[in-house]
């Protein structure tokens, strides 16, 4: 009972999509210099789990499938499920050591959470559930790997959605009996190049009288009219392996689609002129809980890893047993620690919603909150207890291929524990983690892609309890007034 392999991924990556990057159409993107190590990594995720050791870990048979797909299709029924779960995601993230944002499962998460709470969709309609259902059931068999698009394009953030310059955001343009046709842009297309279909929706709020943006749809990326436009490719500037050991193989790119009179037949419609549907698929399910949560638990990877990282780097340079440095290391070592209790807390609190288990919601946005502050904060230790080290290092590999430059490099670049070459190995990866373009960019993207800190805080104050907590307040309160007796000391 085979499951989904890399070879897999990249044949079906060759589909004739539209993909811009330097002014020019790709025509391959398995193989163009921008993406093919990128697209590499991806298909080295359904390696993984492919192996005969990992496939129980990593896969399961959907009800009613014939083949083995990843468990970020499944939706969990009880907490040993969702543990189970969690278990799978993390070694999949550990695949990119946590770098890979937009790797299958986030999307996957969105997709299933929503479908965990159909009867929402119902509400929309009967003929919009049974799309969402049959599109999750069909990318679910298939083990597809999705990207999405749900935040509009920024230009005048004066003004509203509607209000912005004609066919600026994606919106409805045309209708029929077959479906419907859209023009305009959505971003951020993270993962875009290297994903099979796109799912297209709306995050931010809507208004009334911004019905015609009002819409939520999958389509494959070669769809007729879909432009895919491509930031710089880190990974094309990339010097080696050597140099840049992460950025020119995680580099999943980000990218603005552009929908150029896309027409998407009604069977993958989910939503439809529906302002107040377009918040309740991500909030009034569980869809919005799930999404963030493949967001913290590919972050415990990521800290594990970077923790990791500051330890090697002081080993390095030998200071790890300064009390100062023990004190900072002691202090990165707790906030990784912090990460993966709050997971473990958010699935021990979660609970039933229907037949499926979810986590604790708030506990969930409190991590959000605590992990968007906590990352930049993380970056800056490692730059502190890397010190001019980062700066002093070979301008590339090429250097030690030079009989007059070797001799140097190895006197000045010594390490109490490595080898030269060693030691400039580790510290170009942690510079390219936290102070290359690519480092910065994850950087901008861990205190942002669940939206800016307002956004994270609101979540987390519409989801606590308040009414037990002022609850207690109040009973202290009610416990004594301003004419009660007073307690005079004792007398000595």
């Amino acid at each position: 009972m085979q499951c989904k392999t890399g070879a897999e991924h990249l044949r079906s990556l060759k589909d004739g999509r539209k993909v811009y990057i330097d002014g020019k159409l790709v025509d391959d993107v398995t193989t163009h210099a921008a993406y093919r190590n990128a697209t590499a990594s991806a298909a080295l995720l359904y390696d993984y789990q492919a192996r005969p050791e990992n496939v129980e870990l990593m896969t399961f048979v959907p009800e009613g499938g014939t083949r083995r797909v990843n468990r970020c299709w499944q939706m969990p029924r009880n907490y040993e499920e969702l543990v189970q779960r969690r278990k799978a995601l993390q070694a999949w993230a550990q695949v990119s050591y946590g770098f890979l944002g937009r790797s299958p499962d986030h999307v996957a998460s969105t997709i299933i959470g929503q479908r965990m709470g159909l009867e929402v969709f119902q509400k929309h309609g009967p003929k919009r559930a049974k799309a969402l259902a049959d599109y999750v059931d069909y990318v679910t068999r298939n083990d597809l790997f999705l990207t999405y698009v749900i935040v509009n394009p920024q230009a005048d953030r004066s003004k509203d959605w509607g209000e912005q310059v004609e066919e600026l955001v994606a919106q409805i343009v045309d209708e029929d009996t077959t479906g419907l046709t859209i023009r305009g842009a959505k971003m951020l297309g993270t993962s875009s190049i290297m994903a099979n279909e796109v799912f297209v929706a709306n995050l931010q709020p809507l208004k009334p009288g911004e019905e015609a943006l009002a819409i939520s749809c999958a389509l494959p990326m070669n769809t007729a009219g879909l432009r895919v436009l491509s930031r710089k490719s880190y990974e094309a500037h990339a010097v080696s392996v050597y140099d840049n050991p992460l950025s020119a193989r995680f580099d999943e790119n980000d990218a603005l689609l552009y929908f150029d009179n896309v027409k998407v037949p009604w069977e993958r419609v989910f939503v439809h002129r529906d302002t107040d549907m377009c918040r309740a698929q991500f909030h009034d399910t569980p869809s919005h809980v799930f999404q963030n949560y493949q967001a913290q638990i590919r972050l415990s990877v990521k800290m594990k890893f970077l923790v990791g990282l500051a330890h090697k780097i002081t080993e390095a340079i030998g200071t790890t047993n300064m009390p100062q440095v023990r004190e900072q290391l002691g202090s990165l070592a707790a906030n990784a620690g912090m990460v993966e209790a709050m997971l473990s807390g958010m699935e021990a609190s979660g609970g039933k919603r229907g037949e499926f288990y979810v986590p604790n919601r708030h506990l969930l946005y409190a991590a959000q909150v605590i992990t968007q502050d906590l990352y930049p904060r993380l970056i800056n230790l490692i730059r502190d207890l890397a010190g001019g080290s980062l700066i002093m290092l070979p301008s590339s590999f090429r250097d030690w291929a030079n009989s007059e430059l070797a001799p140097i490099l190895r006197k000045t670049q010594r390490s109490p524990n490595f080898n030269s070459e060693d030691k400039v190995k580790l510290l170009k990866a942690a510079w390219d983690a936290v102070g290359s373009e690519f480092g910065s960019r994850h950087t901008q993207y861990e205190m942002f892609y669940a939206g800016a800190r307002f956004v994270t805080a609101g979540h987390s104050y519409r989801t606590f309890d308040w009414g037990a907590a002022r609850g207690m307040v109040d009973h202290l309160l009610s416990t004594y007034n301003l004419d009660e007796e007073v307690v005079e000391p004792a007398a000595e």
